[in-house]
């Protein structure tokens, strides 16, 4: 079954709790999103960590129940 949208930013923002978090499905089929999350938090740490805090807060749903999301973070300006 599909995960909703709204889902997914509950889950990033409950584990982010600072994160602006912009959710867009890219299929229509919601199973392919595109998140773009910005936190103060991001700052000083390399991107890769930065996508593994978001993949964090996803509680390991990415490859199970999220099948595909691109993933952009930053830190705001």
């Amino acid at each position: 079954m599909p995960m909703a949208a709204e889902e997914i930013e509950r889950l990033i923002r409950e584990g982010i709790p600072d994160a602006r978090v912009e959710i867009t499905d890219l299929a229509g089929d919601g199973d392919h999103y595109a998140a773009r999350v910005v936190s103060e938090s991001f700052r000083g740490m390399p991107r890769v960590k930065q996508h593994q805090r978001v993949y964090e807060a996803l509680g390991g749903r990415m490859g199970g129940v999220l099948h595909a999301l691109q993933l952009t973070t930053a830190t705001p300006d």
